[in-house]
């Protein structure tokens, strides 16, 4: 059995390739999202992995520098993400990941790097400010729908003071976070230099609020939240005999 993780702040996405039947990962298993093949696909929380002891061919992601079964085993998150593009994807346009904690973007011409971004540091681009609205005010994300305001973003901290405001002043709250979202799927077109078309990586391709919301400014495919994952499978998977 081979794992290779995408070890985010909130959530690891981990691919187990096994040529046998195994019960190693057996406590997982109501975090199994797809099954293709000898591959097996999860949405862990982060938290469940800290102190475990499997032992990853290679990762990549904030939470991921332990457990690896090769020290050098480390792959950049956008280097990753690259080649998760690349390798599967597509040889032109440009690829958004939307995490947890950060947004990063690389396009691409004819198979060949055209330029990149990533932001790492400003809470108002990312999916933990969002999950957390939405527990704080008890709304689920399927009931969000895509609405012509936006919040005009520049902080995540200005961005949640106008929420409560607004909320305080009478508006509903699926209102207000949809405003909120639509304001961070603007940033994220203006931080990818106003693209045409974006391919979409990370959590925020569940969310269909954000989608229809970028789907304003640019045509949008989603790619799920496994390219990073990937990535690495593209780099080490030929590498292990």
């Amino acid at each position: 059995m081979k794992l290779y993780v995408d070890a985010g702040t909130t959530w690891s996405k981990i691919c187990e390739i096994s040529s046998e039947t195994s019960d190693f990962f057996e406590e997982y298993k109501d975090f199994l999202i797809e099954q293709i093949e000898n591959k097996k696909f999860y949405i862990i929380p982060s938290n469940k992995l800290k102190n475990c002891n499997f032992q990853f061919i290679a990762a990549t992601g904030h939470m991921s520098k332990n457990n690896l079964k090769h020290e050098n085993n480390y792959l950049n998150e956008v280097i990753s993400l690259s080649k998760g593009f690349l390798g599967n994807i597509s040889k032109n346009g440009l690829v958004l990941d939307l995490g947890s904690r950060d947004v990063k973007w690389v396009k691409f011409q004819n198979g060949k790097f055209k330029d990149l971004d990533w932001n790492n540091s400003c809470a108002s681009a990312t999916g933990a400010t969002v999950e957390m609205l939405l527990k704080f005010y008890d709304v689920n994300v399927k009931e969000l729908e895509a609405v012509d305001e936006r919040y005009n973003i520049t902080c995540g901290i200005f961005g949640l003071e106008k929420i409560m405001d607004d909320i305080a002043n009478g508006e509903q709250a699926k209102i207000a976070i949809s405003k909120f979202i639509h304001g961070l799927a603007y940033n994220a077109w203006n931080f990818s230099k106003k693209a045409d078309e974006i391919y979409l990586s990370g959590g925020f391709c569940d969310n269909k609020c954000f989608v229809d919301s970028l789907s304003k400014y640019a045509n949008v495919n989603k790619l799920g939240r496994f390219i990073l994952v990937d990535g690495l499978i593209n780099e080490y998977e030929f590498e292990e005999h």
